[in-house]
């Protein structure tokens, strides 16, 4: 693949996860190429595993996959936004690195946002979720309690595939916990959302490194301070410039 100027970014936040990079890249790229130029940006957060050196030896089979490092693990949403600020795309794709998130769905959700005049956000709602039972029941409880306070009519908010507008997301305020509150802070801009039903499946190897015990109440912070924001939002100005 060429290194020329991107029109979409892939986002892969991952830790430890050495043994799904190969396959997914793999899976990445029989979606996307020649359909856009696009470039991969994986964000090792902090690994300890062989995550680093398997992605090093890929990259020097393909120019357009970047790898990113944190010295030390800041968590998805800071890996995600690591990715998005050294994104070079006008669009922003984002994947979980454990292979339950199917790339065969990024063209819909790219397209999504690529064709809405409108559109800021294209989120993917799973069905058919391959986690456990207990996982299922805090995402359920999660995404209601979510719903019922912010009201921003969207199902699943915890799926890793979605795609935006580089330039949306970086208008909004940062927090650990951003990227499960993405379509309500999308809304919040003035933004359309778009939803694509996605095909969940399990991971190819490994355990999950994210997103346990936040789900509700290390989230419930975070959702009073999102409402806070919603609520204190002010219409954007009609800014024109005045020539002499």
């Amino acid at each position: 693949m060429s290194s020329s100027q991107p029109s979409v970014s892939i986002v892969v936040p991952v830790r430890n996860e050495a043994d799904n990079i190969a396959p997914l890249i793999a899976e990445i790229t029989a979606a996307l190429d020649g359909r856009w130029a696009y470039e991969i940006i994986y964000v090792n957060d902090g690994s300890t595993d062989a995550t680093g050196e398997r992605l090093a030896g890929l990259m020097a089979q393909r120019d357009n996959l970047r790898q990113l490092r944190h010295a030390k693990s800041g968590g998805q949403s800071a890996a995600v936004r690591s990715g998005v600020r050294a994104a070079r795309g006008t669009i922003v794709a984002t994947l979980d690195g454990d292979g339950q998130n199917n790339p065969a769905f990024l063209p819909d959700l790219i397209a999504a946002v690529e064709k809405g005049a409108n559109v800021g956000l294209a989120a993917g709602q799973r069905v058919g979720r391959k986690d456990t039972g207990f996982k299922k029941f805090q995402s359920r409880v999660a995404n209601k309690v979510r719903n019922a306070i912010l009201q921003d009519g969207t199902r699943d908010t915890g799926c890793g595939l979605k795609a935006f507008r580089r330039e949306v997301f970086l208008t909004m305020p940062y927090f650990d916990g951003l990227h499960r509150f993405l379509p309500a802070l999308v809304r919040r801009e003035g933004y359309d959302i778009a939803y694509v039903d996605v095909i969940d499946r399990p991971r190819h190897s490994g355990v999950s490194n994210y997103g346990f015990f936040d789900r509700l109440w290390i989230g419930i912070m975070d959702l009073a301070g999102v409402w806070w924001l919603i609520r204190r939002k002010k219409p954007t100005p009609d800014v024109t410039e005045v020539k002499a």
